[in-house]
């Protein structure tokens, strides 16, 4: 990959470098990513659930390295349709100046494209529903059911605690009713969970408009 990119791609890199958290300090990006840990820390930032870090072992030795990358490439880039050749893996284990700026660049645009597919994907939507969202959220109100609480119930529910003193029929109904609740209740979390996502994605959105803006900046004061 002997790709050259100028500074102002290169800046855009290392801002969006900068602002994702990895367990160690940012020094030289050679030298740091040479071991693969911290490009599986950048993925795993944007998809949790793609990436097992235990797998990753920091290391100085080649063999370990390489390892590190190799599985990287073969479990977690594939699934972003990303490939990376031998000689570019060989080349940033060694810390061949140049080498992974491309390859993060080429990283950088997968995980967007991938995060851009998610967004619009109507199955990871379709929990929302305007109707039935509003009706659940307002059922929701009612029961004010904490999630000890709902611990509780289903405890007392699987041992049939609940209206054992009720004639057969009140009680069916009433069970019922409750069993109903429960699944509201696990809908609520659910919409809780796709809303927490949709946020992180529009983060990710603005900080990608603050790198472009600030690029388009930079490309008007040469002018």
């Amino acid at each position: 990959m002997d790709t050259e990119f100028n500074k102002e791609e290169l800046h855009d890199l290392y801002v969006w470098i900068d602002k994702i958290p990895i367990s160690r300090p940012k020094r030289n990006i050679t030298r740091d990513f040479s071991d693969g840990v911290m490009a599986a820390e950048v993925v795993k930032y944007f998809f949790p659930n793609l990436v097992e870090l235990h797998n990753y072992t920091p290391a100085s030795s080649t063999q370990q390295k390489l390892s590190n990358w190799n599985l990287l490439n073969r479990k977690v880039f594939a699934k972003l349709q990303y490939n990376i050749s031998d000689d570019t893996m060989r080349k940033i284990v060694l810390s061949t100046s140049g080498a992974i700026e491309p390859v993060l660049i080429a990283l950088r645009d997968k995980i967007e494209k991938k995060m851009e597919q998610n967004s619009d994907n109507k199955q990871d939507l379709e929990y929302f529903d305007t109707r039935s969202q509003e009706k659940v959220l307002a059922d929701h109100r009612h029961t004010d059911m904490t999630r000890e609480d709902m611990k509780k119930f289903r405890k007392q529910q699987l041992s049939g605690q609940l209206y054992t003193d009720m004639e057969p029929s009140v009680r069916l109904i009433l069970e019922e009713k409750d069993q109903a609740i429960v699944a509201l209740q696990e809908t609520v979390e659910i919409l809780q969970m796709k809303v927490s996502r949709l946020e992180h994605l529009v983060q990710l959105k603005n900080m990608r408009i603050e790198d472009l803006t600030r690029h388009l900046e930079m490309y008007k004061v040469k002018q």
